[in-house]
């Protein structure tokens, strides 16, 4: 028969493993904590899962330049990569500059993107609303010191651009506006035919060819309203503009819009003297019926979505009266335009310089 003390020794025995087995998960516990903090994550296995832009810092040492990775999601250690570099002369020709880079991948694969030319690109280039291809071309000649003849050359050839069929060849209209990232080994095909896959794929979205059908008209006049709308008009006024211009061309009258006269002419003037309305081009509504050839510029989308969707009503004429805030008036009275016309007057005599 079992005394109390014989009971009290059994149960500090048995409890003995219990005590023990906890003070070893603590240890191990402890033991994860302090390797996880001393060793670095795991590599990133790959494939990428998606792209993100990273700007390197003239100047930027290794840890700098792959803490921006880690904090980028491109690779998963800034100790990996430096104890990459210890062994990698390559690191030490990483170069200054934005580069768009695969995320989710080894820091082996992340160096060999920082060396190829390929993923380096030129930081931000922003193409505006309603800017004409000869614009465009300039602006690209400046950002990527090719010179503008080379990329004429490619437009006078325009068969790889990759244009819709109903582009008819012309690239105007097609240089959409968008902020790019082009690699800075790009050609000026390759960089033309970026921006025309952005419009064709921005188009797409727009169902610009399902609205011009719907209008009764082909993609090629719709593109072209829509370029005159974003010379002509402040955003707001989009809908209205575009209702004037169908509403115009259903009458018939002449369009008589100074935006295409001075496309015609290659100026930008906002005022056109009476030689110039006269002078005969392609462009000039002011002499021709129904719509110019082709587009003036390269519309934003929500030119196009106007044009697409043109607000209701019978406006047959309008005109800003002042330029400082845009305000427009819209009006079917030739009467009462003639009025407004006297307003826009005014606020160019008492604004000189102005217009």
């Amino acid at each position: 028969m079992s005394t109390e003390e014989d009971s009290n020794i059994v149960a500090k025995r048995s409890k003995a493993p219990i005590v023990v087995v906890l003070l070893c998960a603590v240890l191990l516990l402890v033991s994860f904590v302090i390797v996880r903090k001393i060793l670095p994550p795991a590599d990133f296995p790959g494939p990428a899962t998606g792209t993100t832009k990273v700007k390197i810092q003239k100047g930027d040492s290794l840890a700098v330049i792959a803490n921006t990775l880690k904090t980028s999601g491109v690779i998963s250690s800034v100790d990996r990569l430096v104890s990459l570099c210890t062994n990698d002369s390559r690191c030490s020709q990483i170069q200054s500059g934005s580069y768009k880079l695969d995320t989710g991948i080894p820091v082996k694969l992340a160096l060999s993107e920082l060396m190829d030319p390929s993923f380096k690109v030129y930081d931000g280039l922003l193409i505006r609303e309603g800017l004409r291809s000869s614009e465009v071309i300039a602006l690209l000649s400046d950002k990527t010191g090719i010179p503008a003849g080379d990329f004429r050359r490619v437009i006078k050839h325009p068969n790889e651009l990759g244009l819709p069929n109903w582009a008819e060849g012309d690239v105007e209209g097609f240089l959409f506006p968008a902020t790019y990232d082009i690699a800075t080994d790009s050609t000026p095909l390759q960089i033309l035919q970026q921006l025309v896959g952005t419009a064709n794929r921005e188009y797409k979205t727009a169902k610009l060819i399902q609205h011009a059908q719907a209008l009764q008209i082909t993609p090629r006049q719709l593109l072209t309203i829509a370029s005159i709308t974003q010379a002509e008009a402040h955003p707001r006024d989009f809908k209205k503009v575009a209702r004037v211009i169908l509403n115009r061309l259903a009458a018939p009258m002449r369009l008589q819009m100074d935006s295409t006269v001075a496309y015609g002419l290659n100026r930008k003037q906002v005022i056109l003297s009476t030689a110039d309305l006269a002078t005969d081009t392609p462009y000039n509504t002011y002499i021709h019926d129904g719509l110019p050839p082709g587009a003036i510029n390269s519309p934003g989308i929500a030119a196009v979505e106007a044009a697409s969707a043109p607000a209701s009503g019978n406006w047959l004429y309008f005109i800003t009266v002042d330029l400082d805030t845009q305000e427009t008036k819209f009006t079917d009275s030739y009467s009462q335009f003639m009025q407004y016309k006297d307003d826009f007057l005014s606020f160019c005599s008492s604004h000189p310089g102005s217009c």
